[in-house]
């Protein structure tokens, strides 16, 4: 038997080394596959709800600007307002049974004045002309246009903590489907421009055509789908709680210093439960008591006086005070997150018992402030609406695009799921990867761990159940 030139066995030497370390890849690629695959079956048509609805949502300044122009915007604009305590004076008198508990002075003079009330049990807005104290309109609270996109974005319309947990759940589990789809799209090699960057739209309708619409927008919109999703889970029930709870602890949300006027009050009561309009840094701060001694409670003129005297800047608003002991609150979360400002003042005295500004924020609670305005399409104007309607356009396309590819591959009588990779070695650390995540985001760690439970006990253990996920 003649011997194997050198050449060749040289070859030979390397592509045995090179088997295990390809095939290691190749196992964490299935790996990773199966649970992007798994999670966007799942998931993406919550992910196609909350688009669409925050889609529109995000423009809500230009459709509601239109929808009620006649109550948001004056019929002339004179040439002296009228005092927050006349306006509310003649409100009542004109409309009994009503019961206001905040006004909201705005600093466009074609802009109205917005009051919040309780009209026969049910909460109604009403729209005021700043200079006659005419009532423009008004409306349910609940009942506006934006506020169905909203409820259908945070509650999918059915209300309730269930849905508002499956919100959050969805949005969760969009970062980790945009973080395993940036690795399963990230090149292996010195890949073309086309298929990596730029789509393949020489073929329409096959695998290959679908595959670049769904992979190459979602690596053009994953940054802004990260920072957009990110912007909006302080708000959510399980995270928002959690980012609270570390930014206060580690004195990044509103640290002690921020209490100017005193010592942090200790008080069951926090901001959200009596004010609106805070910032979200705002919401969960101690609300501070009036000194009761027999005194009368001083106007919402000179709440108006003490708010601009301390350079709070308009739009803000002023919520009344609840009870004997309750405080006058001044507040605004503004577009530019720079100018929030949360006042709680003494209904009787006036004095300013808190006073917390943006700068007074720690790193997190800043950085949160500026990720819910770019959330939200405020902060810098129509080029963050367009921004976010593009997202979530792309977000649309790259749910259905991931269907169709989910068609087009599916075996009769089976799911279609990526095959299970053969190293237990991969599955069992790319189980850990994402335990590590659901240690983050707990809902997520929840739902992995229903999972496991129901791959263990069912799947596993009926024949044509294994057979059709592939398990």
């Amino acid at each position: 038997m003649s011997a194997m030139p050198v050449e060749e066995l040289n070859k030979t030497q390397l592509d045995s080394k090179s088997r295990p370390t390809m095939g290691m890849r190749q196992a964490i690629y299935q790996s990773v596959w199966r649970w992007h695959f798994y999670a966007g079956i799942i998931f993406a048509p919550f992910l196609i709800i909350l688009a669409f609805s925050g889609s529109v949502y995000l423009f809500k300044p230009q459709i509601e600007g239109y929808l009620y122009k006649d109550m948001l915007t004056v019929r002339e604009v004179g040439s002296t307002k009228m005092t927050p305590e006349s306006i509310i004076e003649k409100t009542l008198i004109a409309y009994p049974n009503t019961a206001i508990s905040s006004i909201t002075l705005e600093d466009n003079p074609k802009s109205s004045y917005k009051l919040s009330a309780s009209r026969y049990g049910t909460s109604t807005i009403m729209y005021i002309d700043p200079y006659t104290g005419h009532v423009l309109g008004m409306m349910n609270s609940d009942k506006t246009f934006t506020a169905f996109f909203k409820k259908l974005h945070s509650e999918l319309v059915i209300g309730g903590t269930f849905a508002n947990r499956l919100v959050e759940l969805a949005a969760c589990w969009a970062i980790i489907m945009l973080l395993t789809g940036l690795f399963l799209w990230w090149p292996r090699n010195k890949a073309a421009i086309r298929g990596t960057i730029l789509p393949r739209l020489s073929k329409p309708g096959s695998r290959l055509f679908w595959r670049d619409l769904h992979a190459v927008p979602a690596f053009w919109i994953s940054l802004v789908l990260l920072i957009i999703i990110a912007g909006g889970l302080p708000w959510s029930g399980i995270m928002g709680v959690q980012m609270d709870k570390v930014a206060n602890s580690t004195n990044t949300n509103t640290p002690p210093f921020a209490y100017s006027f005193g010592a942090k009050p200790e008080s069951v009561t926090v901001a959200k439960d009596i004010a609106e309009d805070l910032p979200w840094a705002a919401e969960n701060l101690p609300v501070p008591a009036s000194a009761v001694g027999g005194y009368i409670p001083i106007t919402i003129n000179d709440i108006d006086a003490i708010a601009d005297q301390n350079g709070v800047l308009k739009p803000y608003t002023i919520t009344m005070p609840m009870g004997e002991t309750g405080v006058f609150t001044v507040s605004t979360a503004h577009e530019k997150p720079g100018k929030n400002a949360t006042l709680h003042m003494d209904q009787y005295s006036g004095a300013v018992l808190t006073d917390v500004r943006f700068a007074d924020y720690g790193v997190m609670a800043k950085a949160i402030s500026y990720g819910i305005a770019f959330h939200e399409g405020k902060l810098f104007g129509l080029t963050n609406q367009l921004l976010g309607l593009i997202a979530c356009i792309g977000l649309i396309l790259v749910a259905v695009s991931s269907y169709v590819m989910w068609r087009k591959r599916k075996p009769e009588g089976k799911l279609g799921a990526p095959a299970k990779p053969k190293s237990s070695k991969v599955t069992i650390g790319v189980l850990i990867i994402m335990l590590v995540c659901g240690a983050v985001m707990p809902l997520v760690g929840l739902s992995i761990l229903v999972v496991l439970v129901l791959d263990l006990f069912i799947l596993r253990r009926i024949k044509s159940l294994r057979h059709w996920f592939s398990v």
